[in-house]
């Protein structure tokens, strides 16, 4: 039986943090760049152990995207997985989400409807509460922003426009757009949300900040505002 071993314990040939020294942070293994986020095992297994048990957790979803389709409940299920290592783990898969999301919207053209949907598609087509996203942009239509301004049931209505444009003014943008989807799958607008985005570009064109599109989301589909000419 193993005992209690850190990375730093490992036989050199097995030590992570070394082999990344030497050879760069890229020659390492999935199960060794878990091994140095983990640092420890348990008093059974090594970090490097632990980190294949993480990475077979959920046969459904293999190796690392196991990690985007977990829990800390589901995680901490794995013997030698705590509270701690559990967060660290989402932390690491949350901070690599953010990393593309990052990459992908500076490459992002927020003068294209289509492009701006299927930047978003992925993140809400299986929310199961609707969300409306606020997105700030500069005078080149650079995003200076993105915020959520409200969330809750299927009902819920879009955020107000003193909201909207309070964040607008605090943010110094130059122009608008709002997103939100629609947990039915179906992106047709109701009449609430022609209703308020009506009200929401007026009150853009009295602030001279214009309110550019509204999208709505749907599953695998989108509906642009500006685009069916219904604002």
């Amino acid at each position: 039986m193993n005992t209690h071993l850190t990375v730093k314990e490992l036989p050199e040939s097995e030590r992570p943090y070394e082999k990344a020294y030497e050879k760069g942070i890229e020659s390492l293994s999935d199960a060794e760049l878990l091994a140095v986020i983990l640092r420890t095992g348990s008093k059974e297994l090594r970090s490097i152990d632990l980190a294949y048990a993480v990475l077979n957790h959920k046969p459904e979803y293999p190796g690392l995207l196991s990690l985007y389709h977990t829990t800390k409940e589901e995680l901490m299920k794995i013997h030698g997985i705590g509270r701690v290592k559990a967060l660290e783990l989402l932390a690491s898969a949350e901070l690599a989400k953010r990393l593309t999301k990052l990459r992908r919207r500076q490459r992002l053209s927020f003068q294209s409807p289509r492009a701006i949907a299927q930047y978003y598609m992925e993140q809400l087509r299986h929310e199961k509460r609707e969300k409306t996203f606020l997105i700030l942009l500069d005078g080149k239509n650079h995003m200076i922003q993105e915020l959520i301004i409200s969330e809750g049931t299927i009902n819920t209505s879009i955020a107000s426009p003193r909201e909207i444009f309070v964040e607008a003014l605090r943010y110094e943008a130059v122009y608008v757009i709002l997103l939100h989807n629609h947990p039915s799958g179906d992106p047709t607008p109701s009449q609430q949300d022609l209703q308020s985005t009506k009200i929401i570009k007026r009150a853009g064109e009295l602030l001279d900040i214009p309110l550019l599109d509204h999208i709505i989301i749907g599953d695998c589909s989108y509906v642009s505002l500006r685009e069916q000419n219904l604002f």
